[in-house]
């Protein structure tokens, strides 16, 4: 009986040390990771952004200031290949990614050490899972149509700007778009759409543009993008008006000469 009084007093001891420790020992080792991967993401930022960044993220006439953008900016902007930029123009293009995923957590765990901004979302804020489909095409429509049109699909802006399309847009690079505001798009904080809200909107966008979604055909105006109602009022309005003033003037023509 002593003998197991005294082996459960060394396991509660036992217990009781690592309680005390271990929690310690694991914060320790994940500041440790953390400093690592901004040391390895400044030297990162160095070699591929600073020359239009600035060397501490300060911005320069090149680029603008990255302090306070957040990791899930860098997530978005180096994660889509928008970064860093091919080229000056009004309007950086997605292209194919240079950066591996840990490269990309590494410069991003740099720059939010420059400023506090948004995070790289965990996925349990953008999948499908209790996601309000129809309020998500309300918020959509009401939000985001007027530049990338009802179903995504993109449009013209001013001065050769555009606003993409986002078939084949991750979900984490939509949400993070709404957090961010990347180039012509205004940011939305969860003051404005909250984390639901745009958990809605990116279900709604994978049901309209998802692969099981029904397609009758033809060449819908919703498709083409925000221009596209003006486009067929000039084409068949305008050829309308021309072919009923042609129509007029040789009907005169002829009462004339009649």
């Amino acid at each position: 009986m002593a003998a197991i009084v005294v082996l459960l007093l060394a396991l509660a001891c036992t217990g009781g040390l690592y309680a005390v420790f271990a929690p310690a020992d694991k914060a320790q080792a994940d500041e440790t990771a953390q400093s690592l991967a901004i040391d390895e993401g400044k030297k990162l930022y160095a070699v591929g952004c600073a020359s239009c960044h600035g060397t501490g993220g300060e911005g320069t006439t090149d680029g603008p200031s990255l302090v306070g953008v957040g990791a899930a900016a860098v997530d978005f902007q180096v994660g889509t290949g928008r970064m860093p930029a091919q080229q000056p123009g009004a309007q950086v293009q997605k292209k194919k990614n240079i950066y591996s995923q840990a490269e990309i957590d590494q410069l991003a765990a740099y720059i939010a050490s420059l400023g506090a901004g948004p995070s790289i979302p965990t996925e349990e804020k953008y999948r499908d899972e209790g996601a309000d489909i129809a309020k998500g095409g309300d918020l959509f429509r009401t939000n985001c149509a007027q530049c990338h049109n009802f179903t995504g699909k993109g449009g013209a802006l001013t001065h050769g700007k555009f606003a993409p399309s986002l078939e084949g847009v991750s979900a984490k690079h939509i949400y993070e778009a709404m957090q961010t505001g990347p180039q012509n798009m205004p940011s939305f904080p969860d003051t404005t759409l909250t984390e639901q809200n745009k958990k809605d909107i990116i279900a709604y966008l994978n049901a309209v543009n998802g692969d099981e979604t029904v397609d009758p055909g033809g060449l819908s105006l919703g498709g083409l993008g925000p221009v596209s109602e003006g486009l067929f009022g000039w084409i068949f309005g305008l050829g309308s008006l021309i072919a009923v003033a042609v129509w007029v003037a040789a009907r005169t023509a002829k009462a004339k000469k009649s």
